[in-house]
């Protein structure tokens, strides 16, 4: 059997793909090929259960054609947006997405009424292999390292340490500089990394100023490398981002702050079944105008920023 698995991003919804991804190879031992965009190849490359990652780079009609010479029996749509429904009708091959909860998501950001089910991403994706006998083995999530790169020059970090994320694909996602400066503060005798991209380089800055034990990492680190990072740490540090999942697929203790999105999304840290660590989840559940979007906006559209503002007090 072939089986064709589309996500086409981001970072932490292709790295929550990983059980299925595993359970596919390992419980039908099909020939499993990957569908995601060419920006996130770094993310499923080193997969060992993937046999081959197909690269997307925007335009659909050269893809399909080239997923239609792969002649699959099977498509596994764990994206379910416009774009994977174009692919998969023009494949016209058999396949089954999950359910994204959409209505219940509009419902709760729009309204605040929660009718949300208790069930993480993870497992809704399970419910697109059903069909194939697929069932979750309870391992958790994966996230393999191309171990051939190395870290930049200079770099070597301590034996015992910290990670805090700073950054974020949404502002209302990301942790406020000043309230980072004072977590930071607080853990004085805790040697801290902060990792970014380039545009959390800026604010990165300002941090090791006010911080006598943080250390810059911002736009010095690839994902690997700061996968590699992540692996390392005693705990990790982080909003709702691509990065708390990569440190969840290690195993890693971690520290979440949930901005304008709510666990309940399904999308908290995920491990396995049985996982002795501690994963600490700080949110401010007093607010009225909480959940307002199911991923984030550039601005608080209050204005008042107090989900994640309160943290300061």
């Amino acid at each position: 059997m072939k089986v064709l698995v589309i996500r086409l991003s981001s970072i932490g919804d292709i790295v929550l793909t990983s059980p299925v991804v595993r359970c596919l190879k390992q419980q039908t031992d099909c020939t499993l090929h990957f569908l995601t965009k060419k920006c996130y190849n770094t993310l499923v490359a080193n997969n060992p259960y993937i046999d081959k990652v197909i690269l997307f780079d925007g335009d659909i009609k050269t893809t399909v054609s080239e997923l239609k010479a792969e002649n699959y029996d099977f498509i596994v749509d764990l994206h379910n947006n416009t774009r994977s429904h174009i692919i998969r009708r023009r494949l016209r091959k058999p396949g089954a997405s999950f359910n994204k909860l959409d209505f219940k998501k509009f419902l709760i950001t729009k309204f605040k009424i929660n009718l949300l089910p208790k069930v993480h991403v993870v497992d809704r994706y399970f419910g697109a292999v059903k069909k194939l006998g697929v069932e979750n083995d309870g391992r958790g999530l994966d996230y393999f390292i191309d171990e051939k790169e190395k870290m930049p020059t200079g770099l070597e970090l301590p034996e015992h340490y910290f990670v805090f994320a700073i950054g974020g694909q949404h502002k209302t996602k990301i942790v406020p500089t000043d309230i980072i400066v004072q977590i930071c503060n607080n853990m004085r005798t805790n040697k801290i990394y902060i990792i970014g991209g380039k545009e959390d380089r800026v604010e990165g800055s300002k941090i090791i100023l006010r911080c006598s034990n943080v250390f810059n990492l911002t736009d010095r680190l690839t994902i690997n490398q700061s996968a590699q990072v992540i692996r390392n740490a005693d705990r990790v540090f982080t909003g709702d981002t691509g990065m708390m999942h990569i440190a969840a697929a290690f195993k890693k203790d971690i520290t979440s702050f949930w901005g304008n999105t709510i666990p309940e999304f399904g999308m908290y840290p995920y491990y396995p079944v049985d996982f002795k660590g501690k994963s600490e989840i700080v949110e401010n559940k007093n607010l009225k105008c909480r959940p307002c979007s199911k991923l984030g906006y550039e601005h608080c559209p209050k204005g008042h920023f107090m989900c994640m503002r309160w943290l300061k007090s």
